[in-house]
């Protein structure tokens, strides 16, 4: 099977699985199969919005991330179902483990996504053969259906992955750049959103092909140095190598919650980002890492969203330093709108070592509470009549 592979270049697969929550739990719940049904938070507690949906509920008009009531008012009879994260990550490291056994050069690039590098696999068979065995294999052992592309390089297999769902195998090659990717306009090509579509058309950029054959200085003008990358994307032009490591790095760690109601008291949010900030901080010290740049986001009750950032003087990964600044964020940011969803995030984090675990356990907190004597108040509040004497309120800052 060697001459079916380059003799120089890579072949990557990009597998990807369909409507990945739905499809866990109809393989949960085989009579959902069929039905149009979708995921979308607790129904009982609000309308919410749809995170995903299976393919029978999609032929009905039903897309993420519509409005719940919006997709009962299309299709009444959609079934919703509460997410279950946790059978959902359980599930996804099983499709991961699995996919590890073809190739031990694997790149997980969500919970339901990632690239496999089979250039060295040709004892398995064509890469053809090998990706029809993976989806066969998911089909069969875990009910998750998958599609598949295969191409040269990341970009161009995410691309064919995308070209046919549900349960699609694609072959991309270079050479089909000009006639399968350039007649599209350009919000077609992976990375590319609608805003940042509206500036390239605003420079009279508009298909892939447009985009293909651009002026650099024009680009870098219209979206800034990523201009130069999007070329070479279209182009067909991805030297990116498939990064097994990219298992154990991670960016942020962050967690958001939908509230039960609207908010419009500041003091009953306040126990909601003293839970988020709980939730965050245990999470850096699980995985020894500490940040720098702390977020807020805040979502409205009309859907807009905002995220705000603090960068602080001093590494941490403590709740009480947590708290301390997305309350800040939340003073300075909110514009007093009803909300709908908190959340709060360390981003840019950093590894350490156990010791330095334990000093900033011990000493980070002391030296902000040096600067904000408010902390040492608490604490010695929270010391003699326990940590929920002070679950509400929030100090105004001056105007």
């Amino acid at each position: 099977m060697k001459e079916m592979y380059p003799k120089k270049g890579r072949v990557i697969l990009h597998i990807d699985a369909n409507a990945f929550y739905a499809s866990v739990e109809e393989a949960r719940n085989p009579a959902l199969k069929g039905k149009p049904m979708a995921i979308a938070g607790n129904p009982k507690e609000r309308r919410g919005i749809v995170v995903t949906c299976n393919y029978a509920a999609r032929s009905q008009g039903v897309y993420a991330p519509m409005p719940l009531w919006e997709a009962k008012k299309i299709f009444p009879q959609l079934i919703v179902l509460k997410p279950d994260f946790t059978l959902y990550r359980k599930v996804s490291a099983q499709m991961f483990s699995y996919l590890s056994t073809i190739s031990s050069i694997l790149e997980p690039a969500s919970i339901d996504e990632g690239y496999l590098d089979i250039t060295d696999c040709f004892h398995q068979g064509t890469p053809l053969e090998i990706a029809q065995r993976i989806q066969n294999d998911l089909l069969n052992e875990l009910q998750i259906p998958v599609s598949i592309g295969i191409a040269p390089n990341k970009f161009l297999a995410k691309t064919a992955s995308n070209m046919k769902k549900p349960l699609g195998v694609t072959i991309l090659r270079k050479r089909d750049v000009s006639q399968k990717l350039w007649p599209h306009p350009v919000v077609y090509m992976h990375g590319i959103g609608d805003k940042t579509a509206e500036k390239l058309n605003a420079v009279h950029i508009h298909t892939i092909e447009e985009l293909a054959h651009a002026d650099d200085h024009k680009l870098k003008t219209a979206v800034g140095i990523r201009g130069i990358e999007m070329k070479q994307r279209a182009n067909g032009i991805d030297d990116r190598s498939v990064n097994p490591n990219r298992r154990s790095e991670f960016k942020s760690i962050g967690n958001s919650k939908t509230l039960a109601k609207n908010m419009t008291d500041d003091r009953e949010m306040v126990p909601v980002l003293n839970d988020l900030t709980e939730s965050v901080s245990q999470r850096m010290r699980a995985k020894k890492v500490v940040s720098k740049t702390i977020q807020l986001t805040i979502r409205y009750g009309n859907f807009k969203t905002i995220t705000r950032t603090q960068t602080i003087d001093q590494w941490t990964n403590q709740q009480k330093v947590l708290l301390h600044w997305v309350n800040k964020l939340l003073q300075k940011h909110w514009d007093g709108e009803p909300v709908r969803l908190l959340g709060v995030a360390a981003l840019q984090v950093e590894g350490i070592n156990a010791r330095d675990q334990e000093q900033l356990s011990l000493f980070t907190y002391e030296r902000h509470a040096k600067d904000e004597p408010l902390y040492k108040a608490v604490q010695e509040l929270q010391s003699k009549y326990g940590d929920e004497i002070i679950r509400k309120g929030l100090k105004k800052e001056e105007k």
